[in-house]
């Protein structure tokens, strides 16, 4: 199932470079291998000491580190779940919420209990819609003084007036 994901992504126009990179993970994957913490932030789009953080924070698990010697002996390793699992914290991220959020999201899930988790982005919608409306009130202010410095010959500026304390 993972390598039908990973080939639909190259299809519906993935770039190159990251299609590569999707087929390396999902192989390593699909054979139980694992990757390590470098790669799992790579596919992630984030730094190791990002993982990590996360790991502290318990929104990340923290593998075992394998006994013996060899090809794993002593490195963590981690699978597909780890890389959904960064993906998903990123994906709440960039929806606005805090990682404080995030992990009763992850605590939610494990509970299915869908009224808190919806109840949660009914909440970050609302207080994006108020972002969005002082952004837009912000925009227009601006667009105003623009307008006027444009027109209005000599003089102080009328931006630079505005911001004046």
């Amino acid at each position: 199932a993972m390598l039908v994901v990973v080939v639909r992504g190259i299809k519906e126009g993935a770039g190159a470079e990251g299609a590569c990179w999707s087929v390396f993970v999902a192989l390593i994957i699909f054979f139980g291998i694992g990757i390590v913490i470098g790669k799992l932030a790579e596919a992630g789009g984030v730094g190791v000491e990002t993982v990590r953080y996360y790991q502290r924070l318990g929104l990340m698990p923290l593998p075992e580190r394998p006994q013996g010697s060899g090809v794993s002996g002593g490195i963590r390793r981690y699978g597909r779940a780890d890389v959904e699992r960064l993906r998903f914290i990123r994906s709440a991220q960039a929806a606005g919420f805090t990682l404080k959020q995030i992990a009763r999201l992850i605590e939610l899930d494990a509970m299915t209990d869908r009224t808190e988790a919806r109840q949660m982005a009914t909440d970050r919608l609302k207080a994006l819609d108020a972002q969005i409306n002082e952004l837009q009130q912000a925009r227009a202010s601006l667009k105003r003084l623009a307008e006027e410095c444009a027109y209005e010959d000599g003089g102080p500026c009328p931006i630079l007036k505005a911001f004046e304390p």
